[in-house]
């Protein structure tokens, strides 16, 4: 057998999973942490209502919003009850399944928000 010093280590179970990024382990990772701090937005939250793609079923998406993931998700979960339907929060967006543009943005004004009505 003949043995190579250039082959590097294939395997260690010192660091466990490491980041692609910052190359430091999982649990230390610098890279996803300064995403998460960083709230995304730029103050004007904007509502407006989208059926595209979605087999002709409307949908009011709230953009704009600047909160970090988890106020962001609570606020959902606000919006949602209020209006009685489902949703979501997928990548700083709101998703509120069906029309509820004006309420959506009657209850983000009270709430402190600079809510605006986007679209026709």
């Amino acid at each position: 057998m003949k043995s190579s010093s250039s082959s590097g280590l294939v395997y260690s179970t010192e660091g466990g999973r490491m980041c692609p990024e910052c190359r430091n382990s999982a649990a230390q990772c610098v890279c996803k942490a300064q995403a998460r701090a960083a709230p995304v937005g730029n103050g004007v939250v904007r509502v407006a209502r989208q059926t595209k793609g979605r087999g002709g079923k409307a949908v009011t998406l709230v953009t704009g919003v600047a909160l970090d993931a988890m106020a962001l998700a609570v606020l959902g979960k606000q919006l949602r009850t209020a209006c009685g339907c489902g949703g979501t929060v997928k990548d700083g967006v709101i998703e509120v399944q069906g029309d509820h543009c004006e309420l959506v943005v009657k209850l983000l004004r009270e709430r402190g928000h600079d809510a605006r009505r986007a679209g026709g």
